[in-house]
């Protein structure tokens, strides 16, 4: 049988049908190789998570073994497309080493405890929520390192809060806040359902500013610059809204989860 030329020919689909009918080894190497992109571009998108502890072709190597094993496990009679569950399983390999390791860098926490006493001290000194520059200026730092080091601690906290949603529902990680994919299942959808209402009431015990701030944030995907000009206050005034209702969240979804397992 000439593989090459069979397997050029047929779709991914196809691939994956074939191969759950014949356990074929050649089959099961075509499809990581049509995936293998994917696994590239995912790395690519998370590299400030794990960029701490290792490096690109490493994540590379462990999404591939990810996708052998999610092509044994994949169900092809569940209403979900295989690139969509091979993306989250990839998604979660990368959060879960880096979270064996140390999760948040201690230069990134370093970095961003730096820049949250400077604002504490110039807003007490100055009497308003300092600008960049002004914050920048006082700790002799870049405008540039600023931003990437409020970029990274924003990534954290999205992804901590994720990781807890995560727990709660008993499945994959996916990097956001949930959006009704798990469909396929009555109890999937029902403890979907459960899930939403619960961060909902989350939501709604936030102070104002910080509902208004996650609202921006994740519904209509405005940054951290673009929100602080819509509420007129500074950069790093957004970013601590942010935290504080992420904190809040995480809290509200741990007792959820503690509640459930009782």
């Amino acid at each position: 049988m000439n593989t090459q030329g069979s397997y050029k020919e047929k779709t991914n689909e196809e691939l994956l049908k074939l191969y759950k009918e014949t356990g074929s080894l050649e089959v099961k190497q075509e499809i990581v190789m049509r995936y293998i992109y994917l696994v590239k571009s995912i790395a690519l998108q998370m590299r400030d998570i794990y960029m701490s502890f290792f490096q690109v072709d490493d994540i590379i190597n462990e999404g591939v073994i990810a996708i052998m094993a999610a092509i044994d496990k994949f169900d092809m009679d569940k209403n979900v497309k295989f690139e969509t569950y091979i993306s989250k399983r990839i998604k979660g390999m990368i959060i879960d080493l880096a979270r064996k390791q140390d999760w948040v860098p201690r230069s990134t926490r370093k970095s961003t405890r730096d820049i949250e006493d400077a604002v504490t001290t110039l807003y007490n000194k100055l009497g308003y929520y300092p600008s960049v520059q002004e914050v920048t200026e006082y700790l002799e730092i870049t405008p540039e390192k600023y931003h990437e080091t409020m970029r990274k601690a924003a990534l954290f906290n999205i992804l901590s809060l994720d990781m807890v949603l995560a727990e709660a529902q008993g499945s994959e990680i996916s990097v956001k806040l949930p959006q009704g994919e798990m469909n396929e299942q009555p109890e999937n959808q029902l403890l979907r359902k459960e899930l939403t209402e619960e961060l909902a009431e989350g939501i709604g015990s936030l102070k104002e500013n910080e509902q208004l701030v996650i609202s921006l944030y994740y519904i209509d995907e405005l940054n951290m610059r673009q929100i602080a000009e819509v509420l007129q206050v500074s950069e790093p005034r957004v970013s601590q809204i942010h935290a504080n209702a992420i904190k809040k969240l995480r809290k509200h979804m741990e007792k959820f989860n503690e509640e459930k397992e009782k």
